[in-house]
């Protein structure tokens, strides 16, 4: 009896060990994980927080590769500044020439002469990335897809885009037609500020045709991954699969760029791996000031003997969880100014540091205006001080 009670002892021992062990392994997968444990199979990739810009994952972001789709982030760009200026309407009815119809890999299969708003060109663009549809608003905006990818490199080289090289405005394989990770993520930060886009990239499915022709999006990732917002995927035969994806949770929003993946399954994958990391690691905070640090500052010269100043901290800044203790702020002010002041005047800055870094400044700035002091203006304030007693 006493060994049975020993051995069954020994036996709910050992379970528990073997559950504790299992935890403890799962916990360390689900808590555990940091840059050098994201697998990502793509061999090139960028995860960005778009606000700030900030750099949280590459992986060979600067590699120069084909985009496919992705071509398409800045044709948009293009289309929504056109759209925002005046220059179109999304109600414009746009014409389809034979170059446009004349496209082939995904398209929505125009015909020479057929008629769309520009608001069905780019629901056909976004949700079913269609080329034949992306090269009809190319001609409408400028004339011709030619001068209107001019415009595209144009706008590539203002977003600093050092690695792209565009030749086409839908991303059918062409010589030279080229661009990185990296880049991707600079256009799509570009593309987001614009958001009248997201009526667009959250569409699953819609028409056009009086309902005969089908769109159906091809972010798979708008089904299956939450708080997911965009933006583009793209294949061909030289691009390999690819995705630059945008999502949000709360006031965190990432964009994760997968360039050369093996397969669409394995890029929205990629992308759901980056994604998920950032969500789980990163938040985004607004530094808090103490408003007793902000001292007046002496004026020298001035109708007042010094000036109010203040700092306003409207951007939020991206930090690692757990690391919000660890930020030191410091105050950097001239000790005094010479007359006259303006309102809005710099007069330093106030930084948020961790580690050393610079995670954040903002300007500090007078508040009011300090005149110069003249004669008449020093007899009207004394007359008005002798009154005042």
């Amino acid at each position: 009896m006493f060994n049975k009670i020993i051995k069954k002892s020994i036996k709910f021992i050992v379970s528990l060990i073997v559950i504790f062990s299992f935890t403890l392994a799962s916990a360390k997968k689900v808590f555990a994980i940091d840059e050098e444990n994201i697998e990502v199979l793509a061999p090139s990739a960028i995860l960005i927080e778009p606000k700030t810009g900030k750099i949280i994952y590459e992986k060979n972001s600067h590699e120069v590769r084909c985009c496919a789709s992705i071509t398409k982030v800045m044709t948009m760009i293009l289309v929504m500044e056109a759209v925002d200026s005046g220059k179109i309407s999304l109600s414009d009815v746009v014409s389809t020439s034979e170059h446009a119809a004349s496209m082939g890999g995904s398209d929505i299969w125009l015909k020479s002469g057929e008629t769309m708003s520009v608001d069905e060109l780019i629901k056909a663009t976004m949700i079913a990335s269609a080329n034949d549809a992306a090269v009809a608003l190319a001609e409408y905006i400028s004339g011709s897809e030619d001068i209107f990818v001019s415009e595209m490199n144009k706008k590539a080289r203002e977003l600093s885009m050092n690695d792209t090289v565009f030749k086409n405005c839908n991303g059918l394989d062409e010589e030279g037609h080229v661009t990185s990770a990296y880049d991707v993520a600079l256009m799509s930060r570009e593309l987001i500020k614009h958001k009248k886009i997201f009526d667009y990239t959250l569409i699953w499915m819609d028409y056009l045709r009086a309902g005969k022709t089908q769109l159906v999006n091809t972010n798979k990732l708008l089904k299956s991954y939450k708080g997911i917002t965009g933006l583009k995927t793209g294949t061909t035969s030289k691009a390999g699969s690819c995705i630059t994806a945008t999502a949000t949770r709360g006031n965190l929003s990432l964009n994760a760029v997968v360039l050369g993946g093996a397969n669409g399954k394995e890029r929205f994958k990629d992308a759901a791996t980056l994604l998920d990391f950032g969500f789980a690691n990163y938040n985004m905070l607004k530094p808090v000031i103490n408003e007793n640090i902000f001292e007046p500052v002496k004026v020298i010269d001035g109708m007042k003997p010094s000036v109010n100043i203040d700092a306003k901290v409207e951007n939020e800044v991206l930090i690692q969880k757990g690391k919000e203790r660890s930020i030191d702020s410091s105050l950097e002010i001239v000790s005094e100014v010479k007359a006259p002041v303006k309102i809005g005047q710099r007069l330093g800055r106030l930084v948020y540091k961790l580690n050393e870094e610079i995670i954040a400044e903002y300007d500090v700035i007078a508040v009011e205006e300090v005149e110069n002091i003249n004669f008449l203006s020093a007899f009207i304030s004394l007359i008005n001080k002798f009154f005042a007693i």
